[in-house]
């Protein structure tokens, strides 16, 4: 059968930007379809925007510090709020930027959503297209939990915020993870009054409970209230707001409501039917290396369930492309690769590999290392004290999972996945040089403390003396 294309990348967030670009990079035919705009949510209102208003926000809290002003003098609500000016660097970022990694591929933007005819077809509008392969990179879109009285509601998410005009007086948030904590910090910093409401035990509860709990601490100071494990049992619209009731009697009423309360992942008027692909609640179902059902459709970033983060998305895009042209022996397996994270709160807050209670449920032997950055000389003398890295290592030096919270934690992490997936000993990190005094070199640290740990036992204690006292 003759194709109009090798492939068709459905979707254009990180995970079918991968695909097509480097599909068209190796000189495949492409067709990438994408309803909205190039760069998914990640781009467009996710984790970009985001940064840019966390950066923001952290100008303004250090320009107060530095002027040892009081909480009176931090921006009022009401202000203009600087979504527009972050509007402007997306839009030259794709303009200027993403748009030109497209020059080779055959763009369908905007003209609707994609669905399947067959396994071969797709169609967008009265047009079709034909592909051998075929990639579904669909994503996810904001979670609206059942709540009553939640209809009515002119509601906030990921989706509009960066559309507001002006900083809100107050926001209360449902939803302790990423989205929420990062918000409510950037929010406050801003001028509103913000409160963060969830079920979960502690923030972003994804990682470590003694990171979420320092985080809570900071953003008490910061005038961020947080309520953990509250059942909310309805929302009542006001004249002035919105009242927010849980079901052990607290109020809490805010002008304006942020749902950040997890991901549902988009598969709707896909006509996977069509295409016979099984899928069920958590997405696509897919095997080990990234194929459906039906071998020469792949399902790749959150539409399958596993990883709901960009990075990882764009990682499964880059490896399911692979697979798609190597035979069974040299297919690789996406779940092999190490899955870092970070939030981008003031203190970053990330993790890579097993948490503690993973190691627990699974019987392991391990032992906790920590250093803090407080008892860092570069950290006290930059004023940023505030965090730890934590990390759980094996009897024999093996790298079970590590949590940094702290300055420059989303960059520190990095070396730790890539020592994970290595599977790389303490000792290696030990016997690597780190630029001092960098952040990072309290990764060396750790090694350093697992070390002298051990060298407290007599019996290692002895062969040193008797090592240092036999060889030249």
């Amino acid at each position: 059968m003759n194709y109009d294309y090798d492939l068709i990348t459905i979707g254009l967030g990180p995970a079918g930007m991968a695909v097509s670009v480097m599909g068209s990079a190796m000189g495949l035919k492409v067709c990438a379809i994408e309803k909205n705009k190039i760069g998914g949510e990640c781009m467009n209102v996710g984790c970009i925007p985001s940064k840019s208003l966390l950066r923001m926000a952290k100008a303004r809290a250090m320009f107060d510090k530095l002027a040892n002003m009081e909480l009176e003098s931090m921006p009022k609500p009401g202000v203009k709020a600087p979504f527009k000016r972050i509007g402007g660097y997306i839009q030259f970022i794709n303009d200027q930027k993403t748009r030109r990694m497209f020059d080779q591929v055959d763009l369908v933007l905007g003209q609707g959503s994609a669905s399947f005819l067959d396994s071969h077809t797709v169609a967008v509008g009265d047009k079709q297209y034909t592909a051998r392969k075929i990639f579904i990179a669909t994503g996810t879109e904001p979670m609206v939990p059942p709540i009553p009285g939640i209809e009515g509601i002119d509601i906030l998410t990921n989706l509009n915020i960066f559309n507001l005009e002006k900083i809100p007086e107050s926001v209360t948030i449902i939803g302790g993870g990423a989205i929420g904590s990062e918000m409510a910090q950037a929010l406050t910093r801003l001028g509103a009054k913000c409160t963060i409401v969830q079920m979960d035990p502690y923030l972003v509860p994804v990682g470590d409970p003694e990171a979420g709990a320092l985080l809570e601490e900071v953003f008490r100071k910061e005038g961020i209230t947080v309520h953990n494990q509250k059942k909310i049992t309805r929302l009542v619209k006001e004249s002035d707001g919105v009242a927010l009731y849980t079901e052990d009697g607290i109020v809490v009423r805010s002008q304006r409501f942020l749902v950040a309360a997890g991901r549902r992942i988009v598969l709707e008027g896909l006509g996977l039917e069509q295409a016979g692909v099984v899928y069920g609640k958590r997405g696509i179902v897919v095997n080990s290396h990234l194929q459906t059902n039906q071998k020469h459709i792949f399902a790749v970033g959150d539409c399958n369930g596993h990883f709901l983060l960009t990075h990882a998305a764009m990682h499964q895009g880059m490896i399911a492309l692979m697979n798609s042209m190597m035979p069974w022996p040299f297919k690789m397996k996406f779940q092999k690769f190490a899955v870092p994270w970070t939030v981008f709160t003031e203190p970053q807050n990330s993790h890579v590999g097993l948490r503690e209670k993973d190691l627990k449920e699974r019987g392991l032997r391990y032992e906790v290392v920590k250093v803090k950055y407080e008892d860092y000389g570069a950290a006290i003398a930059e004023d940023i004290g505030t965090g730890f890295l934590k990390a759980f290592i094996s009897p024999t030096g093996r790298i079970y999972g590590v949590t940094i919270i702290g300055e420059g934690s989303g960059e520190m992490i990095n070396e730790w996945a890539l020592a994970i997936q290595k599977k790389a000993r303490i000792t290696d990190i030990m016997m690597l040089q780190h630029s001092f005094p960098t952040m990072g070199f309290l990764t060396k640290r750790v090694s350093e403390v697992w070390m002298m740990n051990k060298m407290k036992s007599r019996f290692l204690q002895n062969i040193c003396r008797s090592c240092f006292r036999i060889f030249p």
